[in-house]
């Protein structure tokens, strides 16, 4: 039943649009845009649409859209602060993504590991378990409880193409299309 909400706003979502506004710039470094696809399933459930994330050491802005671009989800993170915004406008907050998406939605999106992965690194300071692949880029990352597997690079030397993430009944697939900044 807490899944609800996300698969009904992800599936059917009606006329309503969430804007899609860039996030409030952030201190430089390890900042990033990128865009893409996803889909996650959640037990028997699974959904999938598009995804636009702004991430830098202010916070982040993820932008989830349905497969023909419509917004229906938005998730802030800024300091201590969650908030995901419904396509209808109804806003939820919590101290932490993880929290909140687990309230909401039944399962915890990993966004504390999350821009590291996606860079195709470990979490500095955070045991881990890894696996390399010929080239001696990360193959496989077990950090945090989630299986990180790192199944497509852009280029020899590039950033991740295509991850899946799991733990327990949850399998997210990231499929990375566009990305602006240093990945």
């Amino acid at each position: 039943m807490r899944s609800a909400l996300f698969w009904l706003c992800l599936l059917f979502a009606g006329c309503a649009a969430i804007d899609e506004q860039p996030a409030p710039a952030g201190p430089m470094g390890d900042a990033f845009h990128l865009s893409g696809r996803v889909s996650v399933k959640f037990g028997a459930e699974a959904a999938s649409g598009k995804i636009a994330w702004r991430h830098d050491a202010a916070g982040d802005d993820l932008l989830f859209s349905t497969p023909l671009g419509q917004g229906v989800a938005r998730i802030v993170r800024r300091d201590d602060l969650v908030s995901l915004t419904t396509s209808d406008q109804k806003v939820y907050r919590a101290s932490d993504v993880e929290t909140l998406t687990e309230q909401m939605l039944g399962w915890r999106l990993p966004l504390a590991g999350l821009p590291d992965w996606v860079r195709g690194r470990a979490v500095v300071g955070v045991p881990a378990q890894t696996r390399l692949d010929g080239s001696q880029r990360l193959a496989e990352l077990r950090q945090s409880g989630w299986l990180v597997e790192f199944l497509d690079y852009k280029s020899e030397n590039g950033p991740p193409a295509l991850l899946r993430l799991s733990r327990a009944d949850v399998e997210i697939r990231l499929v990375i299309d566009q990305w602006s900044g240093m990945p």
